[in-house]
């Protein structure tokens, strides 16, 4: 059976966010070996972070430009801030996205450590209408090998993952419950949010 403990772990860490050809340059239209390709050079980049031996603060580096190129940041912070983003006002919503990615990268960029010695490989894409799910197994020394699935999208205009499932479970609206927490702690004030997101992570 898979280590739970290292699952948690990774759950948290993967996310990173943290896939796109649509790094600088002209946008490609999105099919199954696009998505594949977004997905192994993404992979490539979090396996040479976790063999680099870089110091953690390096670390978090590393993963806020991973997470800036091949994550949909705009999406996910929308969605983790859940209804409240339709309300924002429009600089009060970009200050808490900017926040945001400092958060996550923070948040996920401290347990890269956890990963060395592992590694993650694509196994398979499937088309899934809207989306394309980009299926990895993560092995970490000492657990069982587990599934972890990337949804890639064009939605915004640029091919990037907007969610991760690990095992079944979306880290996306694992986000949206924690921010709407702290969100509801704040008595839905997003100014104080964003001030706290710079401290948090």
């Amino acid at each position: 059976m898979p280590n739970l403990n290292k699952i948690n772990i990774a759950r948290r860490t993967v996310l990173s966010g943290l896939a796109s050809c649509a790094l600088a340059g002209p946008v490609f239209a999105l099919d199954k070996r696009t998505a594949t390709r977004l997905v192994d050079q993404l992979v490539g980049e979090i396996n040479a972070a976790i063999d680099s031996g870089m110091s953690e603060t390096k670390m978090i580096g590393r993963f806020e430009r991973i997470f800036s190129d091949y994550a949909d940041v705009n999406i996910i912070a929308r969605s983790a801030l859940g209804p409240a983003a339709r309300s924002a006002k429009p600089a009060e919503l970009e200050a808490y996205i900017a926040s945001f990615r400092g958060y996550i990268a923070r948040k996920y960029g401290k347990r890269f450590h956890e990963f060395i010695g592992g590694k993650i490989v694509v196994t398979g894409t499937t088309d899934r209408g809207k989306f394309f799910e980009v299926m990895t197994v993560t092995e970490l020394r000492g657990s069982a090998p587990f599934d972890v699935a990337f949804r890639v999208s064009d939605r915004s205009g640029r091919n990037l993952f907007f969610d991760i499932i690990v095992e079944g479970i979306s880290l996306l609206s694992s986000e949206r419950v924690e921010i709407g927490a702290l969100l509801d702690a704040r008595k839905g004030n997003i100014a104080k949010l964003t001030r706290d997101l710079a401290r948090l992570g």
